[in-house]
């Protein structure tokens, strides 16, 4: 029987990581790094990407590669496995992190449903749910090979339940449609290919409750009272449940969406 230290260790192992340059993102690379794996860092600014993985490399001594993209360019987005697999030799990880929350251009997201519009809803679709779909296709095949494929979504409780709008009374703050929609689809989709892929690869989901970021604080103390942990989450609470699922201390387990939200969702 393997030690849980021997179970952890991804020693050898390359992860791909949308998004890998963001908040969350960063994290998820620092726990694969730690444990042992090389790591392609996939998000759309270029200067952070190369920052993120220039980083990764010097502290955790793995191999890194930064690859600058926007996830509704499909073109590129089915081409980075091969290009992960070219430059680092393997790809057994991959997690879909990078998600549309509206810092775009586009217009009618955080604002009352009926002043939600179109394009930004399919925006939110394209790159939460249809982006992941196209890059987990192209994995595939190299994640078979693996023998150690695992695919981590990453959704919300937003996928799972409906928004309280009171929460965000008095504040700038709101909760699109397009948001909880697509975090739904990913939920879904992980229950899919959990499936298809198997026994080859498995397939998860983490969907985080609120992460503490500077909101309003009348946001923060609703928000709060009704999580059962009283508090909202940190980058860190994220770090564990991704390497679980990375890693062969999860090696029976495929097809579940972990609620990682202090209790929010139990209630």
């Amino acid at each position: 029987m393997k030690s849980i230290k021997e179970l952890m260790d991804l020693t050898g192992r390359t992860a791909l990581v949308t998004g890998g340059a963001g908040h969350i993102g960063t994290a998820f690379c620092e726990a694969l790094a730690e444990a042992g794996a090389h790591i392609a860092v996939l998000d759309i600014d270029e200067s952070r990407v190369q920052e993120s993985a220039a980083v990764l490399a010097e502290r955790y001594g793995v191999k890194t590669m930064g690859l600058t993209m926007d996830l509704a360019d499909e073109a590129a987005v089915v081409a980075s496995p091969e290009q992960v697999v070219d430059q680092l030799g393997r790809l057994d990880i991959l997690v879909n992190c990078a998600a549309f929350v509206g810092t775009s251009k586009l217009t009618g997201w955080g604002v009352p449903f009926e002043e939600q519009n179109v394009d930004t809803w399919r925006a939110a679709l394209e790159t939460n749910l249809t982006a992941p779909f196209a890059l987990v296709q192209a994995a595939t095949p190299y994640l078979r090979e693996s023998g150690h494929g695992s695919v981590i979504n990453i959704g919300s409780t937003y996928g799972v339940v409906g928004p309280d709008m009171s929460l965000y009374e008095g504040t700038a703050m709101g909760n699109p449609a397009g948001y909880g929609a697509s975090k739904g689809g990913i939920t879904q989709l992980t229950r899919y290919l959990a499936t298809v892929l198997a026994p080859d690869i498995r397939v998860n989901c983490i969907s985080p409750g609120g992460i503490a970021r500077g909101q309003h604080e009348k946001f923060v103390e609703r928000y709060e009272a009704r999580t059962p942990l009283n508090r909202m989450g940190t980058e860190e609470d994220m770090k564990g449940t991704l390497l679980y699922l990375a890693s062969d201390l999860s090696a029976y387990v495929t097809g579940q969406n972990l609620m990682v939200d202090g209790g929010w969702t139990a209630w």
